[in-house]
């Protein structure tokens, strides 16, 4: 028989007390959502809010847990959990003193230890210094570890991470690796070996790291994102559609991920006007553009904020009347928008099907140039996989010529694009006799 955690009563000696109630919530959606609702009535003072703070934790609330947790740093578990969190939410500077604390009070314990390291290199990294002025000392306090942390997943995981830094990419494979055979709880580990594993078209070894990874609940939506990704690249859209479907449910307004189930779900349907297709796809590339991308006044851009409108799509939704009938937008504003939407063939209030026409309208912008032709071709030609598709699409390219553009160095520093994609993108524009970018060409 099945027992059932209880946050109020239930003892929690330990964190991996805690990581076991963890996995007795996640059994069932019932049990989540007992969870949450009890914790809506806990006070966020004292025994109460200390477990409140746990509970976030097993929630994968973790700004929420580290509020709470905070003023229980006399408590083991409470302090351990509070570092947890903060390292989760990118508060490094606090998770380092609690770490070096408990290093200090368990040295037999390997997970303090090994927050102490990945917390001072994730400090380092973040400061934008060159990582080998860390790696280096880091690697000498490792090597002054005794044996068992060295050879445990969580000094495995260091040390793959010091790797990564180094861009030392087969050693950081090979020690995320080792990591996960030792312990496949280790989720940061998982999400490192998969992301790492996927970049360099290690599919499978890719795959299985991110299964184990959201099979662990609650999943990281990171983790979701990218398996969804790799689901599409295999041709597994129904799988891929079921991670993006996971993320929305559980936000609705992450639009990326509504974006990417759409296509999943499109990805299904084998039959479809492929002429229709290409010109949607262009007009698509462009309304996806964000307002960001663009310079515009303080005033502009703060009016567009507060309206929600950060698109182009959403823009050409407005007309000129319902832009200059919010407070402080006013005519300087608007032909500051109209000209960047005239940029782009659009203007406000402008109907879909008169929009896909003066995309067209524009595409021989390369009329006159050598390989003309093969510049003014339209990016569904190169028929690239989803992941080499989405990486020039966020990038804003609509065409070849848009493409080349741009520098191999320029790709590989896009999430999700590691050297398989390159590769593809190398070859598929050499069938149209074209070239990326160097990065030594000059300037325009």
């Amino acid at each position: 028989m099945t027992t059932t955690f209880n946050l109020t009563n239930d003892a929690l000696p330990s964190f991996a007390s805690l990581q076991d109630a963890r996995f007795q919530v996640f059994s069932s959606r019932h049990s989540q959502e007992s969870l949450e609702d009890l914790l809506s009535t806990l006070s966020s003072d004292g025994e109460m809010g200390r477990r409140k703070g746990l509970g976030m934790w097993i929630l994968g609330r973790f700004e929420e847990a580290a509020a709470l947790l905070a003023p229980h740093l006399a408590d083991d578990v409470a302090s351990f959990t509070l570092a947890m969190s903060c390292m989760q939410i990118e508060h490094w500077e606090d998770a380092l003193p609690i770490f070096q604390r408990l290093s200090n009070a368990y040295p037999e314990e390997p997970r303090p230890r090994a927050g102490v390291l990945e917390a001072r290199l994730e400090i380092h990294l973040a400061g934008g210094a060159p990582p080998e002025e860390i790696t280096e000392s880091l690697r000498a306090e490792i090597a002054a570890t005794p044996e068992p942390f060295q050879q445990s997943a969580e000094g495995l995981h260091i040390s793959g991470r010091l790797f990564e830094a180094e861009r030392n990419w087969d050693e950081a494979i090979e020690c995320y690796e080792q990591a996960s055979d030792m312990s496949l709880a280790h989720r940061k580990n998982l999400f490192h070996l998969g992301r790492l594993a996927e970049r360099f078209g290690l599919d499978e070894t890719a795959l299985e790291a991110y299964e184990a990874l959201v099979a662990m609940r609650p999943a990281p939506r990171n983790a979701m994102m990218n398996l969804g990704i790799l689901y599409e690249d295999l041709g597994r859209d129904q799988d891929a559609a079921s991670c993006y479907d996971s993320i929305v449910k559980a936000s609705p307004t992450d639009e990326r991920a509504r974006l990417y189930l759409s296509d999943a779900i499109a990805g299904m349907d084998m039959y479809y006007d492929e002429d229709l297709e290409r010109k949607e796809d262009r007009l698509n590339q462009i309304l996806r553009t964000p307002i960001t991308d663009f310079e515009l006044s303080v005033r502009a851009r703060n009016c567009l904020n507060k309206m929600n409108i950060l698109t182009l799509g959403d823009l050409v939704k407005q007309t000129e009347a319902e832009l200059l009938a919010y407070k402080n937008f006013g005519e300087t504003s608007l032909n500051e928008i109209k000209e960047i939407l005239g940029s782009k063939g659009l203007r406000l209030g402008m109907a879909r099907e008169e929009a896909v026409a003066s995309v067209d309208v524009g595409r021989n912008r390369y009329a006159g140039m050598e390989n003309a032709d093969a510049l003014n071709r339209p990016l569904s030609d190169l028929e690239l996989s989803i992941r080499a598709r989405r990486t020039v699409e966020t990038l804003g390219c609509l065409t070849l010529g848009d493409i080349v553009q741009h520098s191999e160095e320029e790709l590989l520093g896009m999430p999700n694009f590691g050297h398989t994609s390159l590769i593809e993108l190398r070859e598929r524009l050499d069938q149209f006799g074209l070239k990326l970018k160097s990065k030594h060409d000059p300037q325009d």
